[in-house]
């Protein structure tokens, strides 16, 4: 298939693009580079042994959509384009709901005007909010805590109302939990500008010496060791759950909403630990206060997946680390 990746030089966009190229798709990146890199596309090209044609640009940007879609004869959509910061989303709403939300309308605009109805959409466990039993399910009551998750759920919301008024869609709205690790090359995987919000790229940047020391926000919840506990994906797993999304859409019309977790939870400290072994290094901590908004713990039920998608995560938490170490390791090589 022809498969369009919006946001697809990004962490998540970047590793899915290798597994669909593997598969034999034909992969278009479109990318405005707010958080990823140039050079991730020439990794992209060294892994696959492929080019892959690149469009810097704005998902906001009709034009440039459609004539993207019409020339490419795009067949299905992967939406990975938006900004994902939960700290930043409060402190500037409107430029989450901008992009978020109206960047996902207008991208489908494009789509209806040149025919296309397949899309994959990236969402998120922040839709759920605080639990109200564990482990989520897709029925869990949504609430969100944050403007992040609220864009996100919103977008869910259109495309649910969008395949009510047209039954030709076929729309998948995967709920992440908390995707680590990178491809087992070494060349891609995470690398946010700026400080680091989420737990792995930070730990990498204290072992590189980037940042003095990791902090841990609160070692007093209840849970086996008093850190938070969250439902972490090898980034690779969850690259392979778009593949097997875009499989079902081909015999699916509707609109689906399927959580991509392990369904266990491991715990801040179970992350340092392994990360410690991968490394064959401590990792300096400074215990902080709890942060506002963090959840003790939360995890997925990914029984729908492995129903609807024959999907399931299958990488451990110690491949997780290693493949993040191998990653961060090669970044500190590679001649400046």
């Amino acid at each position: 298939m022809n498969i369009l990746l919006t946001g697809g030089l990004g962490f998540i966009g970047s590793h899915t693009a290798v597994v669909l190229a593997s598969e034999g798709h034909s992969v278009v990146i479109v990318d405005n580079l707010c958080n990823s890199q140039q050079q991730t596309l020439g990794n992209l090209e060294l892994i696959t042994g492929k080019k892959l044609p690149f469009y810097e640009g704005d998902v906001r940007d009709v034009d440039l959509l459609k004539k993207i879609l019409r020339d490419h004869q795009i067949e299905c959509v992967i939406h990975f384009a938006g900004l994902k910061s939960v700290a930043e989303s409060g402190a500037d709403p409107l430029k989450y709901f901008d992009n978020n939300v109206s960047g996902s309308i207008v991208l489908i605009e494009a789509m209806q005007a040149e025919g296309v109805k397949k899309l994959i959409f990236s969402s998120s466990a922040t839709v759920y909010g605080v639990p109200q039993y564990l482990p989520y399910d897709e029925e869990h009551p949504l609430a969100p805590m944050n403007v992040y998750g609220r864009t996100k759920l919103q977008v869910e919301e259109i495309l649910q109302d969008l395949s009510k008024s047209d039954p030709d869609w076929s729309i998948v709205c995967l709920r992440y939990f908390n995707p680590i690790g990178a491809h087992e090359s070494g060349l891609i995987g995470e690398l946010p500008q700026g400080i680091p919000n989420n737990l792995m790229p930070y730990i990498c940047q204290v072992v590189s010496g980037k940042l003095p020391h990791l902090n841990v926000f609160g070692d007093d919840y209840d849970t086996k060791d008093g850190t938070g506990e969250r439902d972490y994906i090898h980034v690779m797993d969850l690259a392979e759950g778009h593949a097997a999304a875009l499989a079902f859409t081909n015999h699916h019309q509707g609109w689906e909403a399927i959580n991509l977790g392990t369904g266990f939870p491991y715990s801040v400290y179970d992350l340092i630990s392994a990360f410690e072994k991968s490394a064959k290094q401590s990792i300096p901590k400074v215990v902080k206060e709890r942060r506002s908004g963090d959840l003790p713990i939360y995890y997925a039920k990914a029984d729908k997946a492995k129903n609807l998608l024959n999907w399931q995560g299958k990488r451990d938490l110690q491949s997780m680390c290693d493949s993040s170490w191998n990653y961060q390791d090669q970044l500190t090589r590679v001649p400046k």
